[in-house]
């Protein structure tokens, strides 16, 4: 990254997990790395062993601290405490950029910024969306309240970056072509990622790692994983990495199956260590934006299946044979070609050059950085 002068930067989000905590620690290396002061607000209630390490981590690394108050997840009586504990820090910080991810941490930073200006306070407000608010249905009473204030909220945004062209043209759709400045920034990879990961012996046939809920498509996994069992005459075996408040459904879910496929659960862990575990990864989401656990697979050598949802096409290419409607039944036929002939299946898959060239961690950074200058400028 090349600065024209250290920045005050402070990233707002909700739940410090997934690719959203994925993507501001990535931020937040470059930009400490480029010299600019960081600061992270996000929630107190979230998080798994594994996210309180590396919250601890972030926070050794933060010129501006960590800042951690309870946030719902929903509108509720608590998001007043919340909503004024979070202004009150925000304008100790004195952020030059105020960089708010998904739909909570997008409201706080462009209110709280804006109450800032109306202060006389000389701070950026730039929104990243990451799905959040965009996955409402906008033919529903609820969809149309939300996304009726996102137009509203335009007024208070000087950039919102989209991560995928999907996301940008679902916003285009849902809430209308941004009246604010926008940029296209894809997700990006360090260097250290594209090193092969090589599986244990013995390795389950199938890995799904991510927060279980249903979003993300857990319960089609294990219906795909019975019929894949079923079809291919053979017991499958399957990783099941993550947490999240449908995981007392899906075990119950997988012990109906017992007779198709052997699932193991087991708490969250990094990608990588992950994919140790198991042969070919899959992706079953019913709706994402750019998801690093794709990136993070691909990288990393892992076969992989995934949704055609969301920018996962943009990562893939629109044509290629490993995407699949969220579908059970799609989802195990896709399955039994990919595990009957492993090797055959990776060469349909984007190879590392191609991979790296797209979507590089630096490039994110840089075109980021550059983004907040030219807003400041303005």
């Amino acid at each position: 990254m090349t600065t024209n002068r250290s920045l005050r930067i402070v990233h707002c989000f909700r739940a410090p997990v997934g690719g959203v905590f994925r993507h501001v620690r990535d931020l937040v290396s470059a930009q400490n790395a480029a010299g600019h002061q960081v600061g992270v607000i996000c929630d107190a209630t979230t998080g798994s062993a594994l996210e309180e390490k590396l919250l601890a981590d972030l926070g050794n690394n933060l010129a501006l601290g960590l800042v951690r108050i309870p946030m719902q997840r929903k509108i509720g009586p608590g998001d007043a405490v919340s909503a004024f504990r979070t202004y009150k820090t925000i304008k100790k910080l004195k952020p030059d950029i105020l960089h708010g991810h998904g739909a909570k941490g997008g409201t706080y930073a462009r209110v709280f910024g804006s109450l800032l200006r109306v202060s006389g306070v000389s701070v950026a407000r730039f929104y990243s969306p990451h799905g959040g608010s965009l996955h409402y249905d906008p033919t529903k009473l609820s969809g149309k309240l939300i996304f009726r204030i996102e137009r509203l909220m335009e007024r208070m945004t000087d950039r919102i970056i989209f991560v995928s062209q999907f996301e940008r043209d679902t916003y285009v759709r849902k809430v209308g072509e941004p009246r604010c400045a926008s940029a296209l920034i894809h997700n990006g990879l360090s260097v250290q990622e594209f090193d092969p990961v090589v599986e244990n012996d013995p390795a389950a046939d199938f890995l799904f790692i991510g927060e279980l809920r249903a979003l993300k498509g857990p319960d089609i996994f294990i219906e795909a994983l019975a019929k894949a069992g079923s079809s291919g005459g053979r017991k499958l075996t399957a990783a099941i990495v993550g947490d999240g408040k449908d995981r007392a459904a899906l075990v119950e879910q997988a012990k109906h199956i017992e007779q198709q496929a052997e699932i193991t659960f087991l708490p969250p862990m990094k990608a990588r260590e992950a994919f140790r575990l198991a042969k070919i990864v899959i992706v079953p989401s019913r709706a994402e934006a750019l998801p690093y656990i794709v990136l993070e697979a691909l990288a990393a050598g892992k076969p992989l299946i995934a949704s055609r949802v969301g920018g996962i096409p943009e990562i893939l290419g629109d044509q290629s044979f490993a995407l699949v409607r969220p579908d059970a039944t799609e989802l195990a036929q896709k399955m039994t070609t990919a595990i009957g002939d492993i090797a055959a299946y990776r060469r349909c898959l984007p190879d590392a050059d191609t991979l790296r060239k797209n979507f590089s961690a630096d490039s994110m950074a840089t075109r980021l950085e550059a983004e907040y200058f030219v807003s400041l400028s303005r």
